[in-house]
């Protein structure tokens, strides 16, 4: 599998969507999104929206994404999953239970919060006013099983914020 943190040999392009994420990165930072979303997760209209079709399997682009924000000094990001995935079965969806353990063992550990897919598609929507998003939409046809990644600065965090805020004169 090819990452940020691997590039592929000389002899191995990169996708063109993994190019137009690397491309991305220098450019991202707080607020931005990037949203590795299953297949029938639907093109958004807002301008600063980009969704690219992989073609790639979910959990490969996952790993993509995640290696190549660790990867980065200036951004680290939030991980959100649907709510619903938790209780989504295998026997309405075959694969879920695997895909579920799998994506724990991906996140090595990280925190991914899990909120309802309106609450976290209402907050894409509302970053889409004034920030990029990219969406790399995979194969996958698993329900609630996009993930999420909102980018926060990566070297400062909210508590040097708060310092800061209380450091400054009202």
């Amino acid at each position: 599998m090819t990452t940020a943190a691997t590039k592929a040999p000389a002899n191995e392009p990169l996708a063109a969507w993994e190019s137009r994420l690397q491309a991305c990165l220098p450019l991202f930072g707080h607020r931005n999104w990037i949203v590795v979303a299953d297949s029938a997760y639907p093109a958004q209209s807002k301008p600063g929206i980009e969704t690219i079709a992989t073609g790639a399997d979910q959990l490969q682009v996952v790993a993509t994404v995640f290696a190549a924000i660790a990867a980065c000094s200036h951004i680290r990001a939030k991980v959100y999953i649907d709510r619903e995935l938790a209780f989504v079965s295998n026997s309405d969806a075959p694969g879920v239970a695997d895909y579920r353990t799998e994506l724990e063992k991906l996140l090595n550990g990280a925190t991914a919060l899990q909120l309802p897919h309106e609450q976290i598609i209402y907050s894409l929507d509302q970053s889409a006013e004034v920030f990029r998003i990219l969406i790399l939409k995979t194969t996958l046809a698993i329900p609630y099983t996009s993930v999420f990644f909102e980018l926060d600065c990566g070297y400062w965090n909210a508590e040097a914020e708060a310092r800061l805020r209380a450091a400054i004169p009202a």
